[in-house]
């Protein structure tokens, strides 16, 4: 796919998770990745990393090393687009979005079951 559909989920929403091992959860986006057609949701779809220790370059200490440790890391992994649907917050139920354009020509994000702006 060469041209990214704009999506209607942007870096701060508050989604919630439609299908999968956290069915019905909410949480914020922490991070949109349209080419991918993906989000991170905070503290949601959680996987484990198997990371080795690597030595990091450290300013401060005139040209020390400093360790990362390593082991089992848990982090939020992308969700796909289709499995998160954005939280109303006048309605707080999951719903869709259409968007209108107010009087002074800025569009905004509207909620299809009460008409309350999302944005």
């Amino acid at each position: 796919m060469t041209l990214t559909q704009k999506m209607k989920v942007k870096q701060g929403d508050l989604v919630q998770i439609l299908s999968g091992k956290d069915r019905g959860k909410q949480g914020k986006v922490l991070q949109a990745l349209p080419r991918e057609r993906r989000v991170i949701v905070e503290n949601l779809n959680i996987v484990k990393r198997h990371t080795k220790p690597r030595p990091i370059r450290d300013s401060s200490r005139m040209g020390g090393q400093t360790v990362q440790p390593g082991g089992v890391i848990d982090k939020p992994a992308p969700v796909n687009i289709s499995n998160v649907m954005i939280v109303c917050k006048e309605c707080n139920k999951a719903t869709r979005t259409r968007l209108r354009v107010r009087q002074d020509g800025i569009k905004v994000r509207v909620c299809k079951r009460c008409g309350a702006d999302v944005d």
